[in-house]
C-alpha cells in the first residue's frame, strides 16, 4: 500500500461511514498513531439523504465527502482507495486488491449491506438502495419509466410503468414512499402533462402490522396518515415472496405488476474473511464485540457501527444499524485508543439515545424523543435541521439548504437529470453494495 515506515503504532481503518469517519477524525486529531483509511469508496456518503437522490430533490455531491479532506496535510495520516479481502491477525495484517498492510491496531467499520433474506429472484432483480450508485440507477429508471409512458400505447405496459413498488416501511420506505408522492402530485402535472396522475400508483409493503416499527405506536399512526393523504397506498402484513422484473408476488392474494420494484426490508452486517469463526454472529453478519468495542477474542481488533454487535440488557440485538450508534462508537474508541496509549483503564460504551425521526414529505414528519411524541411541521423542521447538522462539509450544508429551501418554495425538484441511464446497462451492472 506505500504506506512508509513511523515510529507511532499503526491503526488501520476499514471504512469511511459514519463509524470509520468519526475515529479517523479524532484520531488523526491526536497525531500519537499513524492512521491509514482505508475505503473501497473515495468518498463518505450521508445515507440518510440517499432517497433524496433518488427521487431528484439533490444530487450526489450535496451527500459526499472526499475522503481525502479528511487528512489533508496530516504527515501521518493516509488514505488508501482499497477493497480489503482479508485479515490475517497471527501476523497482525490486512490484505486488498492494491496490497497488504502491517496494523498495530485494527478497527472494522465495513458498516451493512442490503439483506434479500435469501430471496434471490428478488436480488437479482429489485432495486436497493444502500449506495450512491443505487440512488443514481433508481431516480434514472423512475424518470425512464416516466418517459416510456409517454409514448406507450399499451395501456397494460402504461400501468406496470406508472406503478411503483416498496417493500419495507422502515424510516427508508416511509421517506422514499412519500418523496415519490410528492414527485407525482407536483412534478408529472408540470413536466408530464400527458400523463394522468390518477394512474401513478405508489404502493409500500410491510411485513408487520404496522409502518415504522421501529418507532413508537403513535409515530407509526401518523406517518401511516400523512402516506396516505400524499396518496401512498399502505399494505401492512405483506411479505415479499417472488420479483421475476415485472410482477411482484406476495404472501397474500395481491400481486403488483410494476417495473419499478424497490427492495427497502433490511439490511445486514458487511464482515471480512479473516476473523474466527466464533467471533461473527452468523444470523446477523455482525462481529460479536465487548463494551470495548473489542472484538471476541482479540485485543487489538475493534468493530465499531453496523458491523458491531454490542449485546446488552437494553440492546439484546445490539444496538440499531443508524448513523448515531456509529458516530458516538467512532469517538469513544478513539479516546480509548489514547487511554491504551497512556496505560489507562478502558472505559465501556454507554450508547446515549437521541430519539429517532422520519420524514414523510413537505411540513410532514415523525419525531420519537425519551419522553416525547410528536409530528408535522414541527419534526418537519427537526428533521431538516437535524440532518443539516450532521452533513459533512460546509459546502454541503449551503448546497443542501438552498435545494431544500428552492424546493420547498417552488414545488420544484432541481435534480431530475437522467445522466447515467440505467435501462441500457442493467444487464452488464456490477454488484454495487
Amino acid at each position: 500500500m506505500n504506506i512508509p515506515a513511523s515510529n507511532l503504532p499503526t491503526v488501520a481503518i476499514v471504512g469511511g461511514g459514519f463509524a470509520g469517519m468519526n475515529v479517523a477524525k479524532k484520531l488523526i486529531k491526536l497525531q500519537a498513531f499513524q492512521v491509514v483509511l482505508i475505503d473501497k469508496r473515495n468518498y463518505h456518503t450521508f445515507q440518510p439523504l440517499l432517497y433524496q437522490v433518488s427521487t431528484s430533490s439533490l444530487e450526489p455531491d450535496s451527500i459526499a465527502y472526499p475522503l481525502r479532506k479528511l487528512i489533508t496535510e496530516k504527515k501521518n495520516a493516509f488514505f488508501r482507495l482499497a477493497e480489503v479481502t482479508s485479515i490475517d491477525t497471527e501476523h497482525t495484517k490486512i490484505f486488498s486488491d492494491i496490497g497488504e498492510l502491517a496494523y498495530d491496531y485494527l478497527i472494522l467499520a465495513t458498516g451493512s449491506k442490503t439483506n434479500f433474506f435469501g430471496n434471490e429472484a428478488v436480488e437479482n432483480n429489485a432495486m436497493c438502495m444502500k449506495t450512491i450508485p443505487h440512488a443514481l440507477n433508481i431516480r434514472s429508471l423512475i424518470l425512464e419509466n416516466l418517459e416510456q409512458a409517454t409514448i406507450t400505447k399499451d395501456k397494460k405496459t402504461r400501468e406496470r410503468l406508472l406503478n411503483f413498488v416498496i417493500a419495507g416501511a422502515g424510516p427508508t420506505g416511509v421517506e422514499l414512499s412519500g418523496a415519490i408522492a410528492e414527485v407525482r402530485n407536483n412534478i408529472i402535472p408540470k413536466d408530464y402533462p400527458d400523463i394522468d396522475i390518477s394512474e401513478m400508483k405508489i404502493h409500500l409493503l410491510e411485513g408487520l402490522d404496522r409502518v415504522l416499527p421501529p418507532m413508537s405506536e403513535k409515530s407509526s399512526a401518523k406517518a401511516e396518515r400523512f402516506l396516505k393523504d400524499l396518496g401512498v397506498q399502505i399494505h401492512l402484513n405483506t411479505m415479499v415472496q417472488d420479483y421475476d422484473g415485472k410482477l411482484v408476488k406476495t404472501n397474500t392474494d395481491e400481486s403488483f405488476e410494476t417495473e419499478t420494484f424497490i427492495w427497502s426490508a433490511g439490511v445486514t452486517g458487511a464482515p471480512v474473511q479473516g476473523l474466527k469463526a466464533e467471533a461473527l454472529v452468523e444470523r446477523a453478519n455482525r462481529y460479536k464485540v465487548n463494551v470495548f468495542n473489542q472484538i471476541e477474542g482479540y485485543e487489538n481488533v475493534f468493530a465499531i457501527g453496523d458491523i458491531a454487535l454490542m449485546q446488552s440488557e437494553k440492546y439484546p440485538k445490539g444496538h440499531p444499524m443508524v448513523a448515531q450508534p456509529a458516530i458516538q462508537q467512532g469517538k469513544h474508541l478513539a479516546k480509548n485508543l489514547e487511554r491504551i496509549l497512556k496505560n489507562e483503564k478502558l472505559e465501556p460504551f454507554d450508547y446515549f439515545d437521541k430519539g429517532t425521526m422520519a420524514t414523510i414529505g413537505r411540513n410532514k414528519a415523525v419525531v420519537d424523543l425519551k419522553k416525547s411524541t410528536f409530528g408535522g411541521f414541527f419534526a418537519w423542521f427537526i428533521w431538516m435541521f437535524v440532518h443539516l447538522w450532521f452533513l459533512v462539509g460546509f459546502r454541503n450544508r449551503i448546497v443542501t439548504f438552498f435545494n431544500w429551501t428552492y424546493s420547498y418554495i417552488n414545488f420544484d425538484r432541481a435534480a431530475r437529470l437522467i445522466v447515467r441511464p440505467f435501462k441500457l446497462h442493467k444487464e452488464k451492472m456490477e454488484d454495487l453494495e
